[in-house]
């Protein structure tokens, strides 16, 4: 037995399969695997991108009732509607694209006329106490809810009752 042991170690034919099991991977081996890792980024990329879109929406909801929140507090303090966002300290304040938000006091009179107010599809404005919304990822917005500017806007409407995307209103 020891005799096979040593005789099958020395054989020439082991040991060029030794070497060429050793030698690595083939081209043709990497190239595979790269077009696999291709695929599933390519697979990969757009989810990410809807999924970011979708947890900055996420976060404006929340940052709008957060505002919401606060103007309640200031108009249950002073017995009137801030005139802005910096009479409650968000002068400024940017949703998750940079921009900052709108906020349009309408049941004060902070407006002259009907003409400033957003509306919907049937042209009824979006709410009587005040606007606040975000002008979403393009950055623009139009009066008129339903225009192609604004379908990314993340509005308030209904006096509060609804906080989300323009195109699902």
């Amino acid at each position: 037995m020891a005799s096979n042991f040593f005789s099958y170690h020395s054989d020439p034919t082991a040991s060029e399969h030794y070497q060429r099991v050793k030698r690595g991977f083939t081209l043709v081996e990497l190239i595979s695997v790269i077009a696999i890792i291709a695929i599933l980024a390519a697979l990969a990329i757009p989810s990410y991108g809807v999924y970011i879109k979708n947890v900055r929406v996420a976060r404006t909801i929340v940052e709008i009732r957060m505002l919401e929140q606060e103007i309640a507090l200031y108009q249950e303090e002073t017995g009137h509607l801030p005139n802005s966002l910096g009479d409650i300290g968000r002068d400024g304040f940017m949703d998750p694209w940079g921009h900052p938000y709108k906020y349009l006091n309408i049941a004060d009179g902070g407006i002259k006329g009907n003409g400033e107010l957003r509306r919907d599809k049937a042209i009824n404005p979006l709410n009587s106490d005040y606007d606040l919304f975000s002008m979403g990822e393009n950055g623009v917005f139009k009066k008129q809810l339903d225009n192609k500017d604004s379908l990314d806007d993340i509005v308030r409407a209904r006096d509060g009752a609804f906080i989300d995307l323009a195109e699902k209103f």
